[in-house]
Order: structure tokens, then C-alpha cells, then sequence
């Protein structure tokens, strides 16, 4: 009976031999180098100022701070009514400065590379322009839709105000495009064309992971589409070697799912008296 036992207990834990063929996951593919200088510094630029955006650089880390009541002050009174669009400016300076400023310092000055290489290029962009017209074209059916569902008409525009008009729209909209040029600049650019050399076209996902993650909180359909905007912007910026027309394709669509929002809720023709 105790042998038995035994031999139960035994085959409970027998395992067979691992033939020799057989590679454990955790070992590198043979001739794999080690990661390189130019990589390990975007990475851990890509981190750094993927946090120090989040707790330093947002509107509503601004909004009421000894920043703001200070900037508003030495503004004056005829800045008043535009107390509550300063975060959002401060929003548009903060991409600025992090997401095209210090990554421009990175390439130049810690790299010393060309920002050229980079995605920094506006000579020979002209005849690219066509697929981010179509794309821009495609998108305004959409929104035009999307613009009807009240999660979105509760969300846009960001500054509500906006909707007055006047310097409320357009004190909104140019310092969203600025926002929009170093969201641009950081993923599509220093992130994309940084990791290119070592990965290939792998880079292009490593870059909409943290892309998508910075929608959480909007639209969960709008979520999703940036997995696929994120795919195809990075894929045409690789093409054509620059992110702009990526900025002018996403700016584009951000003000006219404002326009189209604004419409919807106040009529397209005060919308038009309001704006223009």
C-alpha cells in the first residue's frame, strides 16, 4: 500500500525531459545586440516627459494656481473675461515647450543629430499633402455624425466658452493648435523617427500605445479611433519623413469637431455670426 502511495506521489510530479531543441522564452535570439544609445535616450526622454506632461503641463494643474492668478494679474483687466481660457493657452505653451522644445535639445545637443532626420522637415512637403486632404475630407462626414451624440457634445470644445465666439474661439483654437504641433512633434517625430533605426516599422505601434492611452477620459469610440489614426499617421509621416501635415490633418479635425459641435448646440447660423 505505502509503495503504491509512492508511486502515485510520483507520477504526480514527473515531468518530461525539455529536449534540447527547446529555447527558453526568456533568452534573446542568438546574435540579438544590445540595446542602443540613441534608443535607451528616447525611451527614457518618451517617459519622462510623458509624466512630467501629465502633472506639470495640463490645463487643470494651471487652473487656479499661483501661475495663473499671478499671469492674469500682470495681464490687466481687458484679459478678465479670458481668465478661464489661460489654462488652456497654458496647455498649448506646455506642448510647446516639452514635447517640441526638449526633444529638439535631445536630438541637437544630447544625440547631435540633425532634427531634419527626425521628422523636422518642411522642404519638398507640398506634393505630400494629398493623402492628409483626403483624410481630412473622409473625417468631416464623421464628425459631422459623431458631432449629434451628447458624450461629445458634453466634451467639445474643451473650453466651453468657446462657443461665444470672438476671442473665446479663436484664443482657443490657435493655442489648440499649438498643442497639436507638440503632440505631433513627440509622437510622430521624436518618438517615430527615434525608435526607426532600431525597430523598423515596429516603431510605429510602440508609438500609438502611449498615443491611445493619452485619450482615457474622452469618447471611448474616440479612443479607439486613434488606434487606427495613430497607426496611419505614423505610417504616412515615415513616408513622406515629416510629421507636418500630420499637425495641419489633426488641428484640422479638432476645429471642426468644435465648429461642428458649436453648430449643433447653438445653430450653424449664430455659430457663423458668432465665429466669423
Amino acid at each position: 500500500m505505502r509503495w503504491r502511495l509512492a508511486a502515485r506521489s510520483d507520477a504526480a510530479h514527473y515531468r518530461p525531459p525539455v529536449p534540447d531543441t527547446v529555447q527558453p522564452t526568456l533568452i534573446p535570439a542568438e546574435g540579438e545586440a544590445p540595446i542602443d544609445r540613441r534608443s535607451l535616450v528616447v525611451f527614457v526622454t518618451t517617459m519622462v516627459l510623458l509624466i512630467v506632461f501629465e502633472y506639470w503641463g495640463l490645463p487643470d494643474r494651471f487652473s487656479g494656481s499661483w501661475f495663473h492668478l499671478h499671469l492674469a494679474d500682470a495681464l490687466g483687466d481687458g484679459y478678465r473675461p479670458y481668465y478661464d481660457l489661460l489654462p488652456y493657452q497654458f496647455w498649448g505653451v506646455s506642448s510647446l515647450v516639452l514635447r517640441v522644445a526638449v526633444p529638439l535639445v535631445v536630438i541637437r545637443f544630447v544625440l547631435g543629430e540633425r532634427p531634419y532626420d527626425w521628422g523636422f522637415r518642411i522642404r519638398g512637403q507640398w506634393r505630400k499633402f494629398r493623402p492628409y486632404a483626403i483624410g481630412l475630407g473622409g473625417m468631416i462626414p464623421i464628425l459631422f455624425i459623431v458631432s449629434y451624440w451628447p458624450a461629445f457634445q458634453a466634451k467639445y470644445p474643451f473650453y466651453h466658452p468657446a462657443a461665444l465666439g470672438g476671442w473665446n474661439f479663436w484664443g482657443w483654437e490657435l493655442f489648440y493648435g499649438l498643442q497639436f504641433l507638440g503632440l505631433e512633434t513627440f509622437f510622430r517625430g521624436f518618438i517615430l523617427f527615434g525608435l526607426y533605426p532600431r525597430l523598423g516599422h515596429y516603431a510605429i505601434p510602440v508609438m500609438v500605445i502611449p498615443y491611445v492611452m493619452i485619450h482615457f477620459g474622452k469618447p471611448y469610440p474616440e479612443t479607439f479611433a486613434a488606434i487606427v489614426a495613430g497607426f496611419v499617421l505614423g505610417y504616412l509621416a515615415l513616408k513622406s519623413k515629416s510629421f507636418l501635415w500630420g499637425w495641419f490633418l489633426h488641428w484640422g479635425v479638432a476645429i471642426t469637431m468644435d465648429l461642428m459641435v458649436i453648430g449643433r448646440t447653438t445653430g450653424f447660423g449664430t455659430l457663423l455670426r458668432r465665429v466669423f
